[in-house]
């Protein structure tokens, strides 16, 4: 699934705001009787879970990143004494 095709307002939420709005979708779908809207439901829901999949994935890239640096930066203070 390409970003492209992903809503930009998705861009701004974080992941907190994203996840309720999957779970008020779950909650429409569980209630739905209308086949044709339970589908297209289930498609945004789908485009929801991968871009939170995508921005947890970004996240826990930026955290990694920081704690690999501030381990540089300890090693390199204990190195200069």
């Amino acid at each position: 699934m390409k970003n492209k095709n992903l809503p930009e307002d998705n861009n701004f939420k974080s992941l907190e705001e994203l996840t309720n709005e999957a779970n008020n979708i779950i909650e429409s779908l569980e209630k739905e009787k209308n086949l044709q809207s339970s589908m297209d439901n289930y498609q945004k829901l789908l485009k929801l879970n991968y871009y939170i999949g995508k921005k947890f994935q970004e996240g826990s890239k930026k955290i990694s990143e920081k704690t690999k640096q501030k381990i540089k930066d300890i090693i390199n203070k204990k190195n200069e004494k």
